[in-house]
Formats: C-alpha cells, sequence, structure tokens
C-alpha cells in the first residue's frame, strides 16, 4: 500500500473568521474551511471554533498524509511561547494557542504546530508562491484595518526573537505625527490603514454615498470619481507608505515591497501616488532600486504562508537542505 500524499495543516485566525487548510508541497490549497470568529466570547468558545476547524480538516481522507501544522494568527504573537493576544480578539491575552491545538486528538504523534503572526505569514506566502517568489530580500506588508508587515532577507524569512520582526505599521513617519493606540506618534498605521484613510476622507467633507457606509473601499470608489478629498486620503496614505519602505530599503537593502490587504485593493488609486512618492523618499543608489508590487495572493495567503513554516520545519527537522 503506498504512503499517503504529503500535505501540511494550515490555520489562520483572524478578528473575523477562523480559517483551516490543507495545503501540499507545492503550496497549492487542497482543501479549505472556515468559520466565523466568536471575538466577543470567552476563551473557551474561541478555542472550540478552532476545535471545529481542526476536526472539519481532518475528516477529509487526505488529513493521513499530514506532515506538519502552521498557524498563523492575528497579533500580537510570541512564538516562542506559543502565544497570542491578538488586538481584536479581547479574550485571548497571552493565550497558549500552540498547547491548545497541539493537544487535539486529530493530530498525528509527533505533530508540532509552528506559530507566526499574520503579517509573516503573507510574506512567507508571497516568497513562496506569489510577488516575492525568486526575491531574496523583500518587505511584505498588510494594509488593511491595520498595517503588518514581513521581512524576507538572504532568501529566508526572518520573523525575529518573538515573531514580530518587519511589523512596520507602528514605524514612525512623523516624530510629530498623531499619537497611536500602540502609545508612540505618527505611526504609518495612522496614516496608511484603511481606518486612517477613511478617517482622514470625512473630516475633509466627503460623504458616502446615499445608503453606503464610510470605508477605504468607497473612498476609493470616489478617488477613481475624481474626488479631490478621496484623493488627497489615497495620497496621503501612499506618502507614508513610501516613507516607511524608503526607510526599510535604506536600512537593510531591500529589493522589493510587496503590498497586499484591503487597501491594495484600490488598485492605482494607491499604487500610483506610492510610486510616485517612493521616488522621492528613496534616494540613495543602492535603495532607489526598490520596486513595488501588488500581492499575488489575496484569500489564501495566510494559509499558504502558515503551511509554508510547517514546510519548512519539516524539512529543516529531516536535515533537509532548505
Amino acid at each position: 500500500m503506498s504512503s499517503p500524499r504529503p500535505v501540511y495543516a494550515a490555520l489562520d485566525i483572524g478578528g473575523t473568521k477562523i480559517a483551516g487548510a490543507l495545503v501540499d508541497e507545492e503550496g497549492r490549497v487542497l482543501g479549505r474551511v472556515e468559520r466565523p470568529t466568536p471575538a466577543r466570547e470567552s476563551t473557551t468558545r474561541l478555542a472550540g471554533t478552532v476545535d471545529a476547524v481542526v476536526d472539519a480538516l481532518a475528516r477529509d481522507p487526505a488529513w493521513h498524509g499530514v506532515r506538519g501544522m502552521g498557524i498563523a494568527s492575528a497579533g500580537p504573537v510570541d512564538t516562542a511561547a506559543g502565544t497570542v493576544s491578538p488586538v481584536n480578539i479581547p479574550a485571548w491575552r497571552a493565550f497558549p494557542l500552540v498547547d491548545s491545538v497541539r493537544a487535539h486528538p486529530a493530530l498525528l504523534p509527533g505533530t508540532e504546530p509552528v506559530l507566526l503572526g499574520d503579517a509573516v505569514a503573507m510574506a512567507a506566502a508571497e516568497h513562496w508562491r506569489g510577488a516575492a517568489r525568486g526575491v531574496d530580500n523583500a518587505l511584505c506588508m498588510v494594509v488593511s484595518t491595520g498595517v503588518g508587515g514581513g521581512l524576507v532577507l538572504d532568501g529566508r524569512l526572518r520573523p525575529g526573537p518573538s515573531g514580530n520582526a518587519g511589523h512596520i505599521g507602528h514605524v514612525s513617519v512623523a516624530v510629530d505625527g498623531p499619537p497611536c493606540a500602540c502609545g508612540a506618534r505618527g505611526c504609518v498605521e495612522g496614516y496608511a490603514s484603511g481606518t486612517a484613510i477613511t478617517r482622514y476622507a470625512l473630516r475633509a467633507g466627503w460623504t458616502p454615498p446615499p445608503g453606503a457606509d464610510p470605508t477605504a473601499a468607497a473612498v476609493a470608489d470616489a478617488a477613481r470619481a475624481g474626488d479631490a478629498r478621496a484623493l488627497a486620503a489615497y495620497d496621503r496614505s501612499a506618502r507614508a507608505l513610501a516613507a516607511a519602505i524608503a526607510g526599510v530599503a535604506t536600512l537593510l537593502e531591500i529589493e522589493v515591497a510587496v503590498v497586499g490587504g484591503g487597501v491594495a485593493q484600490a488598485g492605482e488609486t494607491l499604487f500610483g501616488p506610492l510610486r510616485r512618492h517612493l521616488r522621492a523618499y528613496a534616494v540613495l543608489d543602492f535603495a532607489r532600486a526598490v520596486t513595488v508590487r501588488p500581492a499575488a495572493l489575496a484569500r489564501d495567503a495566510g494559509l499558504v504562508g502558515a503551511a509554508a513554516a510547517a514546510v519548512r520545519q519539516a524539512r529543516e527537522s529531516s536535515g533537509q537542505t532548505v
């Protein structure tokens, strides 16, 4: 009897959904399940939802070929301790997520879950299968309700000791800028996130269409229609992102910055001014060559990135070159 096809289990845990998938060694998603995140409920209820996703994956016949498991989670995370404290999941503060998942009875003996932050998972996914494939030095950013990031340096994912390296949303781009929820001032997130774009546009006098919610997507629609206030909101976001990317390029000599997340769905409304401002900020010879690319993976980036981490761990544990 032939051995089961090698696959990797992946979880992607966020404030609105908890997703799971089986992913093959080439990064292809073979099967996917999803449950709403009971973000305002108890720790027990949250952990039970994660267990339910694992239960659903374990019913797939391919589960018998699982060689490892990766978990991408909203953060902050502490990968050394295996704990998570997602800002948008209040009940989980230093929650031992790795221990909780490891204890699931469906996990095959010897399966050791590997944890990473959701933005780091995006970086792993884009380097493996997406817009940073073949690039040795890259910054990958998620620009959505918040702003996060992950780094690939010398061809390897570099999450840092606690798993939070590359968290560019809380790099200051204005020393006298507005206070940020993190406690600092002038953070990228306060200028570039979808929330910041919407807030700036509303304060400038923009109003959404009748019956529509004020969102960054609605601001983007208005910008494409020529609304000067909406265009200014996206230009401000792009300028903050450009300053941050230029700083990383100057510090680490990255070649590519990959930008994904909901705000990136605005397309050239964001990327046009972003590339223009980047030329003004990245001026030194060794930083000037940095280019910006839209992310290639969308809905499944967290799952693919979690699987990438599991693949790497499995290969390293078996002595394979990675």
